[in-house]
């Protein structure tokens, strides 16, 4: 890292190398929670320095080795990020005023027409009543950016507002992209992995015409939020991203003073007060900034879920209308659909034999890794391979090795019809289990398969989109049973946006892009839209712009009916949680479930935490004089556990944002067998009406659930929905059940 980063960070995280002489082989690095002490306001930023390096010089004569600040935090937690051996750090636990002494974790990154859509036009609708995100910044949280990229050109983009106080490590920086600071000691801001490229300009990235990969998906690539700002924050190497380093990063976004940050990274699932971006997450809405969080890339499993505090808005991923087609036509003329990047000109599309190297049994080959195939005979053949063990485009390369002519990449049963397009080596296409399993049936049915792959391009006519990605984590929520998780799905499948250098090998061309699949896409899309609702409303709290987005969700895809699983299986509520973001109708909710950070107290206290355990995560004494249930919380969704005869009631606060004269009714009510409901409005307001008199206006319904004590039901969970309907507006509100 720079020597100059540590001066430019000494207000919000300072960088501080060679403390003490260290044996640095012998350190970990560790994150060291503080009680600030009663009075004390460090308002000078050498005082809160000097005091976390107190508690350091008092361990440092153990076992003779001295331990090394990393980072001095000012925002995100009261503390620092120190490296010292493991008797130190136990040593530091026991000093008077120290919290909690946590080793760092690592986490994972989770990963043009997606604007199009989801219903966003040029000079109309939400991208013309925001201004396309103008005067907003978005901090990303991510592995670098591409200064120069043609997706961060600021035409049209205005200077920052006045409240940036963000910097540039690098050259590159314009009006679009204000800010560029690396956390990852002994690497530049620069992106390696094209991860953080891409999801930055998913978020805000300007529009750039005919972008394209191989001249597959070619149109004009925009992104979410086109005339925002942009800063990124790199806090990964590769696809790893230690916890000090993200904590530093969201530390210097909120002093750089971000409106919204896109965080594309998770972990395994955690207690919030152990949990560090949940922690970091809430001192961002403190300061009133909204933060979006990719789900995970742990699906189809149950609770598989990152991120997932109530304070976060946690994003699963979902497909497309589009589709990079390549086919696969077989000997017995039946023809089965794949994906591709690569569709060359020169290919002749005849048919070859066809060979699939795990027939008896050799899973290696059936992976096609490599050296696997050295003692089968794939000289100029279609070669059938399993996914996984290997990225696809790398099972291409061993075929392409071996002589093989094209190849069939097969899906695996629990990804049902989940495919990608993907940039190969020779021509391929990847085709859903079923499609697989039907190309291995005919192999088997004849002494002489022969098959070829036929190119279509560019397509757009799947009409049952959305549907829920395989690899989308799903609920319920382990951290916290009664928050349904995720919040929203958003575009994350065959997502064209910016990459950090050329896939199709044009060296000479900057206007380099790729189509990614994983929740790290879905994040941004939200992240963006979020900053145009900021843009729209920018006296909205996070928790309003987050109850926005999820009371006008759909729940259907293009055919109207119910939004569906790539394993061809309803879509749950674990699977899409309040549905598939709707950005026309989501800057006009007419009602919303709001909630300021004090909220979440007695919430916290309601989990079963401890005091201490809450002050590491709201930074300041509390007790837990009030407490309520999970379900009690103000959250735009419910999850409710039964047992047979229970009756639970639940209270909500909602804001008046629409029509000041305005009068809501049930539209309608959804439960399952065995499940009743009844829903009164409080404080004057007639039984299941709302009636409001001004906007800003706050009234109060409560919710009663009530499971027959005959109900005979086996089903381990149920779902159900509410909505409120006044005009234009319709606020919906899924419920989730545990049967016990």
């Amino acid at each position: 890292m720079l020597p100059t980063i540590g001066l430019v960070l000494v207000l919000t995280c300072t960088t501080i190398f060679n403390v003490f002489p260290t044996k640095a082989d012998d350190l970990k690095t560790y994150i060291v929670h503080l009680s600030l002490p009663d009075g004390q306001d460090f308002s000078q930023a050498h005082e809160i320095e000097e005091w976390y390096n107190s508690f350091l010089s008092k361990v440092a004569s153990l076992l003779n080795e001295n331990p090394r600040m990393v980072y001095v935090y000012r925002h995100v937690i009261t503390g620092f990020a120190a490296k010292m051996s493991v008797d130190q750090a136990k040593a530091i636990e026991n000093l008077s005023g120290v919290a909690a002494v946590r080793p760092e974790g690592v986490y994972q990154l989770q990963t043009t027409r997606s604007s199009y859509f989801l219903g966003l036009r040029q000079d109309s609708g939400l991208w013309k009543d925001s201004n396309k995100g103008k005067g907003v910044i978005i901090g990303v949280i991510d592995s670098g950016i591409t200064p120069g990229h043609p997706s961060f050109n600021d035409n049209g983009v205005p200077t920052p507002p006045s409240t940036w106080k963000g910097k540039c490590e690098v050259a590159g920086c314009n009006n679009k992209l204000i800010g560029i600071r690396n956390f990852v000691n002994g690497s530049s801001p620069i992106d390696k992995i094209g991860h953080g490229t891409h999801t930055s300009s998913t978020a805000a990235g300007n529009s750039v015409d005919n972008a394209n990969v191989f001249g597959m998906a070619n149109g004009t690539a925009s992104g979410m939020a086109p005339l925002a700002h942009l800063a990124m924050y790199k806090v990964c190497y590769s696809t790893r991203c230690r916890s000090s380093d993200i904590l530093a990063g969201m530390d210097a976004a909120i002093a750089d003073g971000v409106n919204v940050m896109s965080i594309s990274l998770g972990g395994g699932n955690l207690p919030f007060y152990e949990d560090s971006m949940a922690i970091a997450a809430f001192s961002a809405i403190q300061k009133g900034i909204f933060v979006s969080f990719a789900a995970g890339n742990g699906g189809p499993f149950n609770s598989s879920l990152s991120n997932e505090a109530p304070w976060m808005l946690t994003v699963g991923a979902s497909t497309i209308d589009r589709r990079i087609r390549t086919s696969v036509l077989l000997g017995n003329k039946k023809i089965f659909d794949g994906e591709s990047l690569y569709q060359p000109k020169g290919f002749d599309h005849k048919l070859r034999p066809l060979v699939y190297p795990g027939k008896d049994g050799d899973e290696s080959a059936a992976l096609c890794i490599e050296g696997s195939l050295d003692h089968f005979d794939v000289e100029g053949k279609v070669v059938v391979c399993d996914v996984g063990g290997i990225s696809n485009p790398e099972k291409g390369q061993v075929v392409k090795d071996a002589g093989g002519a094209a190849m069939i990449i097969a899906s695996y049963i629990l990804c049902g019809r989940s495919i990608a397009a993907e940039a190969h080596v020779l021509p391929a296409s990847f085709v859903g289990y079923k499609e697989g399993d039907g190309i291995k049936k005919y192999l088997n049915s004849t002494s002489s398969p022969v098959a070829t792959i036929l190119f279509s391009g560019t397509v757009s006519v799947t009409k049952t989109d959305p549907e829920v990605s395989y690899f989308s984590s799903r609920g319920p929520n382990f951290a916290s049973p009664g928050i349904l998780k995720p919040d929203i799905i958003g575009p994350g499948v065959d997502i064209l946006a910016a990459w950090n250098e050329s896939v199709d090998h044009q060296t000479e061309t900057k206007a380099a892009f790729n189509v990614v699949c994983g929740t790290s896409m879905a994040c941004p899309h939200l992240a963006g839209i979020a900053a145009l609702i900021k843009s729209v409303h920018p006296e909205w709290s996070p928790a309003a712009i987050k109850s926005a987005i999820m009371t006008t969700a759909s729940q259907v895809g293009r055919n109207r009916h119910a939004i569906m699983d790539e394993r061809e299986l309803p879509a749950d509520l674990f699977a899409i949680g309040s549905g598939h973001v709707n950005p026309p109708k989501a800057h006009e909710p007419g009602l919303v479930f709001d909630i300021q950070p004090d909220d979440y107290i007695p919430y916290l206290c309601g989990l079963g935490y401890t005091p201490k355990h809450i002050q590491l995560i709201v930074k300041k004494k509390v007790n837990c004089s009030k407490t309520i249930p999970e379900a009690q919380l103000n959250y735009p969704s419910f999850a409710v556990s039964l047992k047979r005869g229970d009756s639970k009631t639940y209270t909500r606060t909602v804001t008046n944002v629409g029509v000041a004269n305005s009068t809501y009714t049930i539209g309608d009510i959804s439960v399952p067998p065995g499940v009743s409901i009844n829903v009164e409005g409080l404080y004057g307001s007639q039984p299941q009406e709302l009636s409001f008199t001004g906007l800003h206006q706050k009234l109060t319904f409560k919710v009663t659930f009530t499971r027959s004590h005959k109900d005979k039901g086996k089903d381990p969970y149920g779902q159900g929905h509410m909505t409120w309907i006044s005009g234009k507006y319709t606020v919906r509100t899924p419920f989730s059940f545990k049967f016990e």
